[in-house]
C-alpha cells in the first residue's frame, strides 16, 4: 500500500501538472486568432497602387515620408557597419524614395533613443533573454514616436513607397497564421502603438523555447494578440466612418509559386534568418501540419487521461482489498 506521504505527493503533482497544463490550454484559446481571419480592413498592394492618384492626390497624408530599419550586431558588437548584401538591399529604398528621411538604427541608437523617450521600459529593453527581443521592441516604439515605415534589413523596395501614405497605420499580413512584424507603418502616436507597447511588460515571460519565447512575449504571436485585443474595443467599421481610425492589414503573401495571389508591388524578401534558434524549425514543420500536429497531441492527452484513471482505479481497488483484510499483527 502507498504510504500517506508518497500519496501525498502524487496528489500535489498531479494538482500542479493539471494547473500548468490548464493555463497552457488557456493561452493557446486567447491566441486561438493566429490560425483564423484577422480583424482590421484587408488591402492589396495592387488596390494601394490604383488607389493612388500621383503627387496630386487629394486623399490625406497622414504617414510621414521616414523610412527606419534596425541593425543591431551581436556577432561583432560595436561594428555598425551593415553586411554587403543587406547594404545592396537597403539602397533600393534610397534610390526607391528620394526625398526621404532614412533613418538606421544601431544598437546603440536604439538604446540611446529607448533610455531618453521611454526611460520606463528600459530595464525590461536591457534585460529580454534573446537579443533580437530588443529588435522588435524598437520599432513598435519608434512607430509611436516618430511614425513612417519600418522594414526589416532583408527587406528591399521595387518602387516608390508614396501610395502607402495615405493609410492611418498598417501592419503585414502574409494569408496565413500570425500577422507579420516585417514591415509596418502608420502616424505618429497611433494609439494602437500605444496599447502594444505598454503591453511589453506583462506579456514579457521566458516561454523555455526560443521561438515561442521571442514569437509570443514580442514578435509576430505577440503582434496578432494586442492587434485582436485593440480591435476588439472598436465599434464595428460602418459605426465610425472617420478615415484616421480605420487599421489596414496590406497583403503579403511570400508563396510566388501561387499565380493567383496578389503580387509584391512595392517589396522584395531578400536574406533573413538572423534570429533563427534550434527550435526554429520544428515550429515551422508544426505550422506546415498544424492539424496532424493537434490530432496526435489531443491523442496524446486523451490516452494519459485514460492511462492515469486505469492507474488510478487499480490502485483504488487495491487499498480497498488491504483495508478489508485484517493486519498480520492482530492474527493468531
Amino acid at each position: 500500500m502507498m504510504r500517506p506521504s508518497i500519496r501525498v505527493s502524487v496528489i500535489f503533482w498531479a494538482v500542479a501538472l493539471l494547473m500548468c497544463f490548464g493555463y497552457g490550454i488557456s493561452r493557446l484559446l486567447h491566441f486561438k486568432q493566429i490560425f483564423f481571419q484577422h480583424a482590421g480592413i484587408a488591402i492589396t498592394q495592387t488596390e494601394a497602387l490604383k488607389a493612388y492618384k500621383g503627387p496630386d492626390d487629394s486623399r490625406p497624408q497622414y504617414i510621414p515620408k521616414i523610412i527606419h530599419q534596425v541593425f543591431h550586431n551581436w556577432h561583432e558588437p560595436g561594428n555598425e557597419t551593415l553586411p554587403s548584401d543587406w547594404e545592396k538591399v537597403r539602397q533600393t529604398c534610397v534610390k526607391s524614395n528620394p526625398g526621404w528621411e532614412y533613418k538606421l538604427w544601431t544598437e546603440r541608437t536604439s538604446r540611446e533613443f529607448i533610455e531618453t523617450e521611454y526611460a520606463w521600459f528600459l530595464r525590461t529593453y536591457d534585460n529580454y533573454p534573446f537579443p533580437v527581443q530588443r529588435v522588435d521592441a524598437v520599432r513598435y516604439f519608434l512607430l509611436l514616436f516618430y511614425g513612417g515605415i519600418y522594414l526589416d534589413l532583408d527587406n528591399g523596395c521595387k518602387a516608390d513607397l508614396s501610395p502607402l501614405l495615405y493609410y492611418p497605420m498598417w501592419i503585414t499580413d502574409g494569408g496565413r497564421g500570425a500577422l507579420s512584424n516585417n514591415i509596418l507603418a502608420s502616424r505618429p502616436n497611433h494609439p494602437f502603438w500605444a496599447r502594444l507597447t505598454h503591453s511589453l511588460l506583462p506579456w514579457s515571460y521566458n516561454w523555455f523555447f526560443p521561438y515561442v519565447t521571442i514569437s509570443y512575449a514580442s514578435g509576430q504571436w505577440f503582434e496578432t494578440a494586442i492587434w485582436e485585443e485593440y480591435h476588439a474595443l472598436l465599434p464595428p467599421v460602418d459605426a465610425f466612418p472617420n478615415h484616421e481610425h480605420r487599421l489596414y492589414r496590406l497583403m503579403m503573401d511570400d508563396r510566388m509559386d501561387r499565380p493567383d495571389l496578389d503580387p509584391w508591388v512595392f517589396f522584395t524578401q531578400e536574406r533573413g534568418g538572423s534570429w533563427v534558434n534550434w527550435d526554429n524549425y520544428l515550429f515551422l514543420m508544426i505550422g506546415d501540419h498544424l492539424f496532424l500536429f493537434l490530432f496526435s497531441l489531443f491523442t496524446l492527452i486523451g490516452g494519459s487521461i485514460w492511462l492515469g484513471l486505469r492507474l488510478y482505479r487499480r490502485y483504488r481497488a487495491g487499498y480497498s482489498r488491504v483495508k478489508t483484510q485484517p493486519e498480520e499483527r492482530y492474527m493468531i
